[in-house]
């Protein structure tokens, strides 16, 4: 069985950006290699002029930035800074209170260019990745920013989003622990027994290794067969489905190097116009 790239942002590989497209086409498990133009911003070390002034120390160097321990929140979903990765568009650390939310569901939806896109959250499965998503839209981090790639394999048949630079390596500038699924069934395509279905509908965080979500998620068009290594924390409505069909159906868009692609960006681009919570008044 052909190993597909699976749900993940590039954030996490390494940093050689020669390789970025063979690895998003090929079948190795990370979809992308870190590119040269995050390191700008990454690598800027804080001006010699403020500093400067104070008791002739010398001026803070990237290597003390960098010894400095990221900022973690100290609530139960310890979301945690990513200075090497810094956010695709400035939003603090999500809210974390002792007492995370962690019963009833959430309504959301995607207002995009081929049609809304309705979420619903659940707060039970997933507490402190609800708690994230909906600060994020709270924060409007999703609003016009692009869906950027659709898969189209057998097994995996998944359009992924929430990556404002539309890279695939673009996330919020935190990361926070995984929540995984403990009972979806086994895959019928998967003889080894490792991958489970991630079914027509799922929502689900894309990761780039244990315990580094962020921003980018997918929605599941189609059952698809993966490790359980992926958060699930809500599904899709009738009427998102409907959309996501439409965007299925146009295929992924063709490059030179490949005529027909089963994964990258899609052939009909995808904006999320905005990203809204529904408040139900009780």
């Amino acid at each position: 069985m052909p190993s597909e790239p699976e749900p993940r942002p590039a954030v996490a590989a390494p940093r050689r950006p020669v390789r970025a497209l063979t690895r998003f086409a090929g079948v190795t498990v990370l979809a992308g290699a870190l590119v040269v133009g995050v390191s700008a911003t990454a690598l800027a070390a804080p001006g010699p002029s403020a500093a400067a002034v104070r008791v002739s120390a010398a001026p803070p160097t990237a290597a003390d930035a960098a010894a400095k321990p990221p900022r973690t929140t100290h609530g139960p979903c310890a979301y945690t800074e990513t200075p090497d990765e810094p956010a695709a568009r400035p939003v603090p650390l999500p809210p974390d209170p002792r007492r995370t939310p962690a019963r009833g569901s959430v309504r959301v939806t995607l207002a995009t260019n081929h049609g809304p896109i309705g979420l619903t959250l659940d707060r039970a499965a997933a507490p402190c990745t609800v708690q994230s998503f909906l600060h994020l839209i709270g924060k409007r981090f999703y609003d016009r920013t692009p869906c950027h790639r659709l898969t189209a394999y057998p097994t995996l048949s998944v359009l992924q989003c929430g990556d404002p630079s539309g890279t695939g390596e673009g996330g919020p500038g935190y990361r926070y622990r995984d929540e995984l699924p403990t009972d979806l069934p086994p895959a019928p395509t998967d003889p080894t027994g490792e991958r489970r279905v991630y079914a027509r509908g799922v929502l689900a965080m894309a990761n780039a290794g244990p315990d580094t979500n962020g921003s980018q998620f997918f929605l599941v068009y189609a059952n698809s067969a993966l490790r359980p290594n992926y958060t699930i924390f809500g599904e899709v409505d009738a009427a998102g489905l409907a959309t996501l069909d439409r965007i299925a159906a146009g295929g992924v868009a063709p490059t030179a190097e490949d005529p027909a692609p089963v994964d990258g960006a899609p052939a009909l681009p995808v904006t999320i116009r905005k990203a809204v919570r529904w408040h139900h008044h009780h």
